[in-house]
């Protein structure tokens, strides 16, 4: 392709990611952002949240000034905090369904159209649809209170390995049954897929890309280490683009641009959300490691 990639997606960066230290909702997350503010090739960046009011008002500013759109995602609250929204522990549930409303909250301050977050861990074969069932009912409440403010929440789908996360949801096509059942009453409901976890999902591009087609509306490119258990990103951590023993580079994110293509995900009129996920490893500086995922992104595209 010869036109910018951002003609046919809104580039973001998942910057709780990119710049970890801010993934507890401290740390240098205004600097941070302003480096990203300040990159023209990103419109849209991804955030969790900011446990002090006065650094989130001054980030809606930000990028708000910056002429940037926001997501949130709250994934970070429910890893951190080992809450799981389908415990069967009805006080556990009910936390961890709390702390992802005060998310929205925050979300919708610092101007963020909906909310992301992840399943709870995978209880096995003998529990698994009871654990489905309190996902679904976990997923409508939070519809329901995310609608009240115009908002969406966006289920993103995992690995179910124990050197992962090893998350109910789990495999793409259980997240589009999943999704079925709730798109009957919420519209406001949606999937997120990752590049980065097709591999750890034992799914190919093409096939999750196009079972989970109709659900889509989030999307994250990124990459993974899953057959050397010694490597300092072994799991689902968001390496680099083509470390050594990672499973994408180049030739991964052309295949991956190409059916997100056939699939009319990336469309001009639609210019829906295309983020990178990527995290340094010890030693590896932030700002390297995002210089490396545009050089690979621009590289793919132009080979699609």
């Amino acid at each position: 392709m010869t036109e910018p990639i951002q003609n046919y997606a809104r580039i973001g960066i998942v910057h709780f990611m990119a710049y970890k230290a801010c993934i507890g909702g401290d740390g240098p997350i205004l600097e941070t952002l302003e480096k990203i503010a300040t990159d023209p090739y990103f419109q849209v960046v991804e955030v969790t949240h900011m446990k002090d009011p006065t650094v989130r008002a001054q980030a809606r500013d930000l990028l708000k000034s910056a002429h940037m759109d926001v997501a949130f995602g709250a994934q970070p609250i429910l890893l951190v905090n080992q809450l799981n929204i389908n415990s069967p522990d009805a006080v556990h549930r009910q936390e961890a369904i709390d702390a992802v409303k005060a998310g929205i909250d925050q979300g919708e301050e610092l101007g963020a159209p909906g909310c992301a977050l992840l399943s709870g861990a995978d209880p096995g074969n003998e529990s698994r649809e009871e654990g489905l069932d309190l996902l679904v009912d976990s997923l409508r409440q939070l519809c329901d209170y995310a609608g009240g403010k115009s908002m969406d929440i966006v289920l993103e789908t995992f690995d179910r390995l124990p050197f992962g996360k090893n998350c109910i949801i789990g495999p793409n096509a259980l997240a589009v049954e999943v999704s079925n059942r709730l798109r009957r009453e919420y519209p406001n409901f949606g999937l997120m897929l990752d590049l980065s976890h097709f591999p750890l999902q034992g799914e190919g591009t093409a096939y999750s890309l196009n079972i989970a087609r109709d659900h889509i509306v989030h999307m994250h490119v990124g990459n993974c280490v899953m057959n050397n258990p010694d490597h300092p990103a072994y799991g689902d951590n968001h390496p680099r683009f083509g470390c050594e023993d990672g499973e994408n580079d180049v030739p991964e994110v052309v295949e991956f641009l190409k059916e997100l293509l056939n699939i009319g995900y990336l469309d001009p009129e639609k210019r829906p959300i295309l983020s990178f996920e990527v995290a340094p490893m010890a030693g590896e500086s932030s700002e390297v490691i995002i210089a490396n995922a545009k050089r690979v992104l621009d590289e793919a595209w132009a080979q699609v």
